[in-house]
C-alpha cells in the first residue's frame, strides 16, 4: 500500500522531512505541501518535486487524495492541526513539543482517541543505531540492573533570540529529547530536581530562559539519573549518553565525520564533531519517517505515541518548577 502523505511547515525541519519522505522512504508518496508563508511552500514543491502546494494547512489536512499528515508547524499549531486532522480521519506524524500546556495536549490526544488514527510523535534519537543499542543492552541485562543514566547535550551555538522567546525555554525545546531519551532507556522518572543560569549570552536571560542547565532525575526503578544541557559548545554538537549498572556501562560518543587521528610532536588530535542535529541524526529521521509510513500501510501501532509526547512536557515543566523553587519536585505535584 503506497501512503499518501501531506506536509505542514516546510521550515528546516520541514523540509528535512519532504527530502525524506521524497527519496528514502518506499511506500510513500508526498503529494502536497503546506505553510502560511506560500514562498516557503512553492520552494519546498519545487526543491523536492511536490505535486502541490498551498499557504492553507487545512487544504492539505482536508484533502480526499491525503491518508497522512506530517505536522513541522511552529508549537502553537500543533495541537490544532492536530485535531483538525483526526477530525479528518488523517494518520498523523507531529514534531515535538505537542504543546506547553497540558490541557492543549490532552484535548489533541483525546481527538486522535475519539477519531481511531494514529499519532506519532518525532522524538527522532529513539531511532539512532547508537542510542537502539543502548536499549538492548539495557533490555538483555548486559550491563546488569542499570544503576545511573548520564546524557550530555550541547549544541554547537544559540538559536537567533526571536526564536528563544518563543521556543518554551532550553527545557521545553531542547531538553525535552534528553527527557524522552531518559523515559525510552529507563523508564518513567518520579522526581527531578534542575539548575539552570544563563552562562552564554545575556540577551537569552533577557528573553526570559536560561542556556545552561543540570538536571538530576530519580527513576521509578531506584535508578538516578542526569542531562546536562548548553546552548553553546564551541566544538560542535555534543551528543553523549552513557548507562552504568551492576555488570558494566554501555556508552555512546560525538560522531565525526572521519575516524582519523592526527599525532605530531605537538599533540594527539582529530576533527572536529559533526556540527548540528541534521548531519548528526540524519538516519535517525529517515528511520523515525519509514517507521511511521510502514505502521499506516501496515495497519501496525505507530512506535512513538502521544503519551510519549505528553510526558516529556510534563518533566519540562517540574523541572523549570524545580529550578524556580529550588527543591526536588515530583511529577505527580504538575500533574496534581
Amino acid at each position: 500500500m503506497t501512503v499518501k502523505l501531506g506536509i505542514i511547515g516546510a521550515g528546516r525541519i520541514g523540509r528535512l522531512h519532504a527530502n525524506t519522505l521524497t527519496t528514502r522512504v518506499t511506500g510513500a508518496e508526498l503529494v502536497a505541501v503546506a505553510d502560511i508563508f506560500e514562498e516557503a511552500a512553492k520552494a519546498a514543491a519545487e526543491d523536492y518535486r511536490i505535486p502541490d502546494f498551498t499557504a492553507d494547512p487545512s487544504e492539505v489536512i482536508q484533502s480526499g487524495d491525503i491518508d497522512a499528515v506530517v505536522i513541522c508547524s511552529s508549537t502553537d499549531t500543533h495541537c490544532r492541526f492536530i485535531i483538525e486532522a483526526a477530525r479528518a480521519g488523517k494518520q498523523i506524524f507531529c514534531e515535538k513539543p505537542i504543546a506547553f500546556d497540558l490541557a492543549e495536549i490532552d484535548e489533541a490526544l483525546a481527538a486522535v482517541d475519539a477519531a481511531g488514527v494514529q499519532l506519532q510523535i518525532g522524538f527522532n534519537r529513539r531511532f539512532d543505531a547508537n542510542h537502539a543499542r543502548l536499549k538492548r543492552a539495557i533490555e538483555s541485562a548486559e550491563i546488569g540492573e542499570p544503576h545511573t543514566l548520564t546524557i550530555i547535550s550541547r549544541d554547537p551555538s544559540p538559536p537567533p533570540i526571536d526564536y528563544i522567546k518563543v521556543s518554551g525555554g532550553l527545557m521545553m525545546d531542547m531538553m525535552i529529547h534528553d527527557f524522552d531519551m531518559a523515559r525510552f532507556l529507563l523508564g518513567e522518572v518520579e522526581e527531578i530536581y534542575a539548575l539552570g543560569d544563563v552562562k552564554i549570552d545575556p540577551a537569552i536571560g533577557e528573553a526570559g530562559d536560561i542556556d545552561t542547565a543540570k538536571v538530576m532525575l530519580r527513576f521509578e526503578n531506584g535508578a538516578f539519573g542526569s542531562i546536562e544541557n548548553s546552548r553553546q559548545a564551541v566544538y560542535g554538537y555534543d551528543q553523549r549518553v552513557e548507562v552504568f549498572g551492576s555488570k558494566g556501562a554501555a556508552t555512546t560518543g560525538n560522531w565525526h565525520s572521519n575516524a582519523v587521528t592526527i599525532s605530531d610532536a605537538a599533540s594527539v588530535r582529530r576533527d572536529l564533531p559533526l556540527h548540528f542535529f541534521v548531519e548528526r541524526y540524519f538516519e535517525s529521521y529517515v528511520t523515525e519517517m519509514i517507521a511511521f509510513v510502514d505502521a499506516i500501510s501496515e495497519g501496525k501501532p505507530v512506535p512513538v505515541v502521544g503519551n510519549d509526547g505528553r510526558v516529556p512536557v510534563l518533566m519540562a515543566m517540574a523541572g523549570m518548577r524545580s529550578m524556580t523553587e529550588n527543591r526536588p519536585v515530583r511529577l505527580d505535584e504538575i500533574e496534581g
